[in-house]
């Protein structure tokens, strides 16, 4: 596999700590839009309440298989040539994705660090507040860290960089390059940096998204449950649509759906003009009989998300709808047509875009205001992206987004997302395609 290009757009969305679902879910949290699994279980104790199309759904958690530690040992070997690809010494991760992705730990950041460094060649070791080193060996054996792990401890007024330091110098890197993970905050790299001035530090992204973008079977077996899921609880759901409701009866039916399937999922509802805005409004919506419906966002099984997006009218549509489904419902093909092995990722943007701009809502980002896809795996978004500056070829087993969208504003909105798959010869969406707007399910 060749290295990762950095000279691309950067994705914003990539470098923040919240991701769009979380911020979803606090912005929904705070205004009733959305609700957690464990708040709908409260909320929703006597079951016997849930319409009957919910009330039926059966869990699925035992479809699901967790992550072995061989696997996550490989992957370390696997980040190891890459680093050797990348002339990279180390790699430095704080909690996160990719912390969780390697070594099956799931760290909270705080102002205390605690962080994994993993060379090249030896052992991975870890830096930990001392106070916490019980609970951290307690992962760290979860994982493949095992039980006689490295584990680096500091006291409250010691300097914990000066053990990330040593540590490399214990491992014969005196000098050299460390990757630092993306997602880690300014205050610990800069600390690194003045700990171990000389040490060069730069992206560890050609390491972590290059294991990451690429996945295995297993993780493909996983996503593949998990947009399954969340297709059968949006359908749920949607049987038990009914005039007057707002979107926060929606969504609060859509997590009671995906708890009642044994994972824990939320979804952003938007109603009429507000469905014109990519990721909608929190003031109030009543859904009414001619009305544009637009659902959003996933589950989560095993680590792996799913991100789904689905769009209908509850009674029947302006042909001015249907025309404007219609086009997003081509452009949607036409992405998944044009993405195989071997092809830039932008072009599988510019497939759908064409559609939508010839069909005459265009140009550019006037109508389809966002690009067509983002990487989708432990991170609801992630490398590599489907947008224009992204020259990447694509590879099997990378994992999208296919979800083109008209945004009309002062109307509606139309977007359609699945999740889509690159095979060895082509892509597969995980799930079917919405066929119409009175019809979205296909049943």
């Amino acid at each position: 596999m060749g290295k990762i290009g950095l000279t691309h757009p950067r994705p914003r969305a990539l470098l923040t700590m919240i991701t769009r679902r979380d911020f979803t879910k606090l912005a929904g949290l705070a205004a009733g839009t959305v609700l957690t699994s464990a708040e709908v279980q409260s909320q929703q104790s006597n079951e016997t309440s849930l319409p009957p199309s919910i009330a039926q759904l059966k869990s699925r958690k035992d479809e699901a298989r967790p992550i072995t530690v061989d696997e996550r040992r490989q992957r370390l070997e696997r980040a190891r040539q890459l680093m050797h690809d990348n002339k990279l010494d180390a790699i430095f991760m704080i909690g996160g994705t990719s912390l969780q992705y390697f070594t099956n730990i799931r760290w909270w950041n705080s102002e205390r660090l605690f962080a994994a460094i993993v060379p090249a060649k030896g052992e991975p070791f870890y830096v930990c507040p001392a106070f916490e080193e019980d609970r951290a060996r307690e992962q760290i054996a979860s994982g493949p860290g095992g039980n006689k792990a490295d584990v680096r401890t500091w006291q409250e007024d010691e300097d914990p960089y000066k053990l990330v330091a040593e540590g490399l110098k214990d491992r014969g890197i005196a000098t050299g390059r460390l990757g630092i993970e993306e997602r880690t905050t300014f205050v610990f790299s800069d600390g690194v940096a003045k700990a171990a001035p000389s040490m060069t530090l730069v992206s560890a992204t050609p390491v972590t998204a290059g294991c990451r973008m690429i996945k295995s079977p297993h993780e493909i077996e996983l996503m593949r449950l998990a947009s399954h899921v969340t297709l059968q609880a949006y359908d749920a759901v949607y049987r038990a649509l009914h005039a007057g409701m707002t979107q926060y009866d929606f969504a609060k039916l859509i997590a009671a759906a995906y708890e009642r399937l044994g994972f824990r999922g939320n979804a952003s509802v938007n109603v009429g003009e507000s469905s014109a805005l990519p990721h909608g409004s929190a003031k109030p919506q009543v859904i009414r009989e001619g009305t544009i419906v637009l659902i959003d966002d996933g589950c989560t099984v095993e680590g792996y998300q799913s991100d789904i997006s689905r769009t209908f009218v509850l009674g029947k549509p302006t042909d001015k709808m249907r025309k404007v489904f219609d086009i997003v419902y081509q452009a949607q093909s036409a992405a998944l047509k044009q993405a195989r092995p071997g092809v830039e990722a932008q072009t599988v943007d510019a497939a759908a875009r064409s559609v939508i701009t010839n069909a005459g809502y265009g140009p550019d980002y006037k109508y389809f205001t966002h690009r067509l896809g983002h990487g989708i795996g432990m991170d609801g978004h992630e490398w590599p992206y489907l947008v224009r500056g992204d020259s990447i070829a694509l590879q099997p087993n990378m994992t999208f987004s296919d979800e083109p969208g008209i945004y009309i504003r002062g109307e509606f909105g139309v977007r359609l997302e699945d999740d889509m798959h690159i095979t060895a010869d082509g892509a597969e969406l995980f799930t079917p395609q919405s066929p119409s707007l009175e019809n979205p399910f296909g049943k």
